[in-house]
């Protein structure tokens, strides 16, 4: 985390030279062709690519380690939750039903097991590209460069304070369980089962949203003693022109586009699985 507040990381890589703007359209069109497919190996191509390009940035593991475990346990508990609650979706996408366990008459399939994994992995697709934008995009200059792309001064004010604030929303919560946990509430995995911590968190969740609901107020009280808003356009002290490496990223943007778009409608077509 930054001096500023933010996540963003300060280093020299050219990732941090392209347009906060550029940026966030690679995330779109990132996220866009990853949902185009419903194709393990595909999935697994954007992830590793998107794992090269954040060695390119220089961002740290530590620092993506956090979000990296949250967004695996969502996977988990998203994939568990398509398993029990349609445990023959895979098949009626392959028209094969492999029989893996029956429990009380019902069965569940090697197709629908393969169609999670293959779910989670599209989760985990657009994760790097997600984390390259967090951490190398700073966020005044995404907001001047968001403003300078035809969007409002105030939407791109409100993107700016959104993310200073997400480092500040994670400590709120870490202070919250810290004095859940004081209290007897387990949140530690030799206290409680799985579920029970689950089911703990949200003793969180109430406080965390009171607080920053309080930060809201605040933040919109300064804004306004300030005379936020009362002009149609305004300046921005970190603003910058395009530099070419940002004109050869739109490029290989739109390459990728097309690549993809010819890959969905002429190569592949459907879901992909491996053991018809």
């Amino acid at each position: 985390m930054s001096r500023a507040g933010t996540l963003y990381i300060e280093t020299n890589s050219p990732i941090h030279k392209i347009d906060g703007s550029i940026k966030f359209i690679l995330l779109l069109v990132w996220t866009a062709c990853v949902f185009l497919f419903n194709d393990l190996r595909v999935f697994l191509g954007f992830f590793i690519v998107g794992l090269s390009l954040l060695k390119v940035a220089k961002v740290p593991f530590k620092s993506i380690k956090p979000l990296l475990i949250f967004i695996v346990m969502f996977t988990i508990m998203n994939s568990i939750f398509l398993i029990v609650v349609t445990p023959n979706y895979g098949s009626t996408l392959t028209d094969t039903t492999t029989s893996l366990i029956t429990v009380k008459g019902i069965t569940l399939s090697l197709e629908t097991v393969w169609f999670a994994i293959t779910l989670s992995m599209k989760y985990l697709a657009v994760f790097p590209i997600m984390m390259l934008f967090i951490f190398t995009t700073h966020p005044s200059k995404f907001a001047s460069s968001l403003n300078k792309i035809g969007v409002s001064y105030k939407v791109a004010y409100a993107i700016n304070i959104a993310l200073r604030y997400i480092p500040d929303v994670r400590d709120e919560f870490k202070n919250i369980m810290n004095a859940q946990e004081a209290r007897g509430v387990a949140f530690r995995k030799e206290d409680a089962n799985i579920i029970t911590r689950l089911k703990n968190y949200n003793t969180i969740l109430f406080p965390l949203v009171l607080s920053s609901l309080n930060r809201v107020e605040v933040i919109s009280n300064a804004m306004d003693l300030r005379g936020f808003g009362n002009k149609n356009k305004r300046t921005w002290y970190s603003g910058q022109k395009y530099a070419s490496i940002d004109f050869i990223t739109s490029i290989l943007m739109i390459a990728l586009l097309i690549f993809t778009i010819y890959l969905k409608f002429y190569v592949l077509k459907g879901f992909w699985y491996p053991f018809n």
